[in-house]
């Protein structure tokens, strides 16, 4: 405290004093005037002398105030001009109308007064227009947090160059796990002899730590097919700008050796603890595995997940026995269950349908009451005309209900067996999910980042044709109460023809044998043409679609459908299937604005490029040769240029995969 403050305060108990001497005083003078005049003047002399000094300290706390009111506004002038932080106040054209010298040096420049934002520094532009109150950006090599004063036009500028370069080392520093599973190792080596084993063997290995020397990464193998890999960050980042060239360089040399060996990947990054990096490698690479191998699956603690690869098509790898283990595990749920619901997905299409009916069937078989959910108004034309068919039937019609009435069936006990897809987002009714804790899931498309939560049991076969070809082989390892009704198995050959566009497309041997057994249950081939046939709109309608096609690369056919025509999605598919019937086109893209106000883009290839992963860089999904997504807020002429800019991301680098 300053001493004229301190000398001030010592004086409160004299004014006390003096009020009381006075009131004494005037007490004495009704008494004797005389006294009290006396003890007036004796009290004038200390007065006096008190008031006196308290004008020459007043005096001296005005000064004092004067001086430090200078001095803090000579600091706050300094501070303004000298500290380094930015300071720039615009007006509402983004002209800059002052701005501190540390800003102005930081641009490299004397002044910044008069200048537009937009030549000077337009990354700002978008902040104010926002009104985002704080941001990170990068101006002239430096990084800057900017906090916006959007009521006083006012920016701060605080550089965190440094502190981000700190952030980023930390972040490259942080370890990353990888478990290597190599995909087909022991079914390509089990027929060969030891010499030719270990020369195959002897040349992944090598590849692979050629691999990790050349990349800085420890590589442990632990067991014929699967190695451990440790690295940083950092080394990652440097693998996905390369695409994970390992993937190729193994596929392709190994394949000049008459034989193909690929990876799977899974990748734990993003978080510190070494048990839980592990958690999110094994959890990444049953991912890879359950999209088909032969890729990378990057998985971060917050649940993102990256994918690298996957470009080839998948080798067949289920086999006989793991489709009794799934049919004698699903048997042993539908009995301990009291129903059983079947769902598949929106807009049911004949796979689905047929899928649902063949458990139903399952159900049957272990003598357990069965519905299968359906929205028959959302349905395809095939499907409608299936359904029509099975109103002749009234013991199966009966078992069809709306999504109310499932929900108002299901128990604790109610076993819900979801077909044909395993995203949450597109069964009929998601609510069934959320009240129905006994989940399965059957499905034949490969596994993405989307999926139900904590089922039960998963049959998820991307080598497979069909979800019906899955339940076709489930169904012939169930108890034999009852024969398969003809129009039960020509539902379920309905969804092999339509998946397989005739037996053409991701058939293997395994979906001949379904359609056997199928045709030996009394399939009716011509009924399953009755219901794939279409009407002569309908036709003209696809061929005024396919009129626009345009080539983008070579062999790659890109039709886009009129701002004022809308399409139903199976007609933008059918019209990218005949696309790929024309000769020269391996791969073909139908655009279209779909009657929910959506842009639809159907996706079909014949092997060679992978349109699954295109349409999963645009937020879709589906198979390697047949995908499609959906997308909103944009025009067909944007949805176009995306699309464009997602096949040159496929074909960066010139590989094709």
């Amino acid at each position: 405290m300053p001493a004229y403050l301190e000398k001030r305060s010592s004086r409160y108990p004299f004014y006390g004093l003096l009020a009381i001497t006075v009131v004494l005083l005037i007490v004495l003078f009704l008494y004797n005037w005389i006294l009290s005049l006396g003890g007036l003047l004796i009290m004038f002399l200390p007065v006096y002398y008190m008031f006196s000094i308290d004008r020459r300290q007043r005096r001296e706390m005005e000064e004092y105030i004067s001086t430090l009111s200078y001095r803090v506004k000579r600091v706050g002038e300094e501070a303004l001009m000298e500290m380094p932080i930015g300071i720039m106040l615009i007006n509402d054209e983004y002209y800059i109308e002052w701005t501190n010298p540390f800003l102005a040096s930081c641009f490299g420049e004397d002044t910044l007064v008069g200048r537009s934002l937009y030549d000077v520094a337009e990354a700002l532009v978008p902040l104010i227009k926002q009104e985002v109150e704080t941001e990170i950006i990068k101006l002239h090599e430096r990084k800057f947090r900017v906090i916006h004063k959007r009521e006083e036009r006012l920016l701060y500028f605080f550089d965190v160059t440094e502190q981000a370069e700190i952030e980023k080392m930390y972040q490259n520093e942080r370890p990353a796990l990888a478990i290597i599973f190599l995909d087909n190792y022991d079914e390509l080596t089990q027929g060969m002899d030891d010499q030719s084993r270990s020369s195959i063997n002897n040349l992944v290995t090598s590849l692979l730590n050629k691999w990790a020397q050349d990349n800085g990464i420890f590589l442990k193998r632990t067991s014929s097919e699967r190695f451990i890999a440790v690295f940083n960050e950092g080394i990652l980042h440097v693998l996905e700008k390369e695409k994970f060239a390992i993937l190729d360089i193994v596929r392709e040399t190994t394949s000049k050796q008459n034989v193909s060996v690929t990876l799977s990947i899974g990748v734990g990054a993003g978080v510190s603890s070494l048990p839980e990096l592990g958690d999110l490698a094994q959890s990444s690479l049953d991912l890879a595995l359950g999209r088909g191998g032969d890729q990378v699956a990057i998985k971060q603690a917050n649940g993102k997940v990256k994918f690298f690869g996957g470009k080839t098509n998948p080798i067949e790898k289920r086999t006989r026995v793991r489709a009794r283990v799934i049919s004698h595990a699903l048997k042993e749920l539908i009995a301990e269950s009291d129903k059983v619901i079947i769902m598949g997905h929106k807009n049911p299409d004949m796979d689905s349908i047929g899928s649902s009916i063949g458990i139903y069937k399952v159900a049957q078989m272990n003598q357990k009451e069965a519905h299968i959910v359906v929205d028959s108004q959302k349905a395809d034309t095939a499907v409608q005309r299936l359904m029509n068919e099975i109103r002749q039937s009234e013991q199966l019609l009966s078992r069809f209900i709306n999504p109310e009435n499932a929900l108002e069936l299901s128990t604790d006990r109610t076993l819900l067996v979801i077909v044909d897809t395993h995203r949450p987002g597109l069964v009929i009714e998601e609510r069934l999910l959320n009240k129905i804790d006994k989940v399965v899931v059957i499905d034949h498309h490969r596994r993405g980042e989307d999926f139900i939560k904590n089922p039960l049991l998963v049959y998820m076969e991307p080598y497979a044709s069909s979800t019906a070809e899955l339940v076709t082989e489930l169904l012939e390892y169930q108890p034999k109460r009852g024969k398969i009704e003809m129009l039960e198995a020509t539902a379920l050959l309905a969804g092999i023809i339509v998946d397989t566009k005739s037996f053409t497309l991701r058939t293997g041997s395994r979906t001949f044998d379904a359609a056997s057994y199928l045709r030996a249950q009394g399939a009716d081939t011509v009924l399953v043409q009755k219901f794939l046939k279409e009407d002569l709109d309908t036709y003209i309608r696809r061929s005024k679609l396919i009129e626009s096609v345009a080539f983008y690369k070579d062999g790659i056919a890109i039709a886009r459908g009129l701002d004022d025509q809308a399409f139903d999605q199976v007609l933008i598919a059918q019209a990218a299937d005949t696309l790929l019937t024309f000769d020269g086109v391996v791969a073909s893209f139908v655009i279209s604005k779909r009657k929910d106000d959506l842009i639809g883009i159907s996706a079909r290839s014949l092997g060679e490029i992978n349109v699954q992963v295109i349409m999963e860089s645009l937020h879709g999904g589906g198979h390697l040769t047949n995908a499609a997504t959906q997308l909103s807020g944009i025009t067909l002429e944007e949805a176009e240029n995306q699309l464009k800019q997602a096949i040159d991301d496929y074909f960066e680098g010139g590989k094709k995969e």
